[in-house]
């Protein structure tokens, strides 16, 4: 019996009942609640970790290795109330199948297996949390791995590459603090308005001008609030921005320039500026050998290489433990129209792929003789 028909009609389920109820991050109790109640319809032991996360391992016959794959459960909160548009919930339905598949040919399984229902992948952050618990060193992971539905891949197809693959990013708050007078009489004021123009413009020369072009980076400024009314200096002006970077050195080195040109506008216009960044998560590097053993496993003609990405995945932290590998599963397909990016409102997938992400992992598994 083939996985796909083994598989299909469960995971399939699983990822309807899943999609009809997305929580935010934190909030997963329903999802929580589904995924435990099917592990127990299975009898695999699990515990419990921040309220909402799903931990656990099954035992291999020799259990010299420990792997450990990872699905993010959360949705988005959105106008329209949370949903799954970041394939979470395909993720989560892709490991359901995958620890069914492995619970039934347990007999066969020869390393030890963790499987990670991680909360609040979209924010603010659950793995660095699960990760303070202790988890790995419990169950002595080796080496940890996980995917992402990628509408910019072909189904049937998976996108990957070594080494830095997504950016470290961190936000930032910058709030001018001018003085206010009548719009007549600009010269009796200090205008928190001009600050943050000419504050904009210095910023955008970190990247242009202070960062190396063969290096990557990004600093965007998203939001501006300031003013109160036409004929009034603006006194305070808030700026909200974002900086994602490759290279760690750089990022604070980015950082470090925002602070030194907030201060040098500060003098030259004789106002006041607070700056507050806050780093997220670290970049996601895949380890090399790893990388090049899952081309073996899956087939190169299945491979597609991509180009770093500038988004980011707490998946990264994982990585700062063990050797971990992130790959992109490709969900695009034309003809029925499965063309939306992560995070639009009409993302979907044709729940085949679901087979393909297990069917990737277990030729992985029996590729490393983790599986007879």
């Amino acid at each position: 019996m083939g996985i796909e028909s083994e598989l299909k009609s469960t995971v399939y389920n699983h990822r309807k009942t899943l999609n009809c109820i997305a929580e935010k991050g934190r909030e997963e109790f329903k999802t929580s609640e589904y995924i435990r109640n099917y592990l127990d319809s299975l009898g695999i032991a699990y515990k419990k970790c921040l309220g909402t996360g799903t931990v656990g391992i099954l035992k291999g016959q020799i259990g010299k290795r420990t792997i450990a794959f990872r699905a993010d459960i959360d949705g988005l909160p959105t106008d329209q109330g949370v949903k799954h548009l970041c394939g979470h919930d395909g993720h989560t339905s892709i490991l359901l199948g995958l620890m069914e598949f492995l619970h039934r040919h347990k007999e066969s399984l020869n390393d030890n297996i963790v499987f990670i229902f991680q909360p609040a992948e979209e924010g603010p952050g659950g793995a660095e949390e699960l990760l303070k618990l202790g988890i790995f060193e419990e169950y002595k992971v080796d080496e940890v791995y996980g995917l992402h539905m990628y509408p910019e891949v072909k189904s049937g197809y998976i996108g990957l590459k070594s080494g830095y693959f997504m950016a470290q990013i961190g936000d930032f708050d910058i709030n001018i603090i001018a003085k206010s007078g009548h719009g007549a009489m600009p010269q009796n004021g200090i205008d928190g308005i001009i600050i943050a123009a000419n504050l904009v413009n210095n910023l955008q020369t970190i990247v242009s001008r202070n960062v190396s072009p063969i290096d990557n980076g990004v600093l965007s400024i998203g939001k501006i609030d300031g003013g109160v009314r036409r004929n009034i200096i603006a006194e305070n002006v808030n700026l909200q921005g974002t900086i994602r970077t490759f290279n760690p050195h750089t990022y604070e080195y980015m950082k470090k320039r925002v602070r030194e040109i907030c201060m040098g506008i500060e003098i030259s216009y004789n106002c006041k500026i607070d700056v507050e960044i806050r780093d997220d998560y670290p970049a996601v590097n895949n380890d090399k050998d790893l990388t090049n053993e899952f081309k073996e496993a899956i087939g190169k003609e299945k491979i597609i290489e991509l180009n770093p990405l500038m988004i980011s995945e707490d998946f990264s932290y994982y990585q700062q433990e063990v050797p971990g590998l992130f790959f992109m599963l490709g969900c695009r397909d034309e003809k029925q129209g499965y063309v939306n990016s992560l995070h639009n409102i009409n993302f979907n997938f044709d729940e085949k792929v679901l087979i393909n992400g297990i069917e990737t992992y277990i030729n992985l598994l029996k590729y490393k003789g983790s599986i007879s």
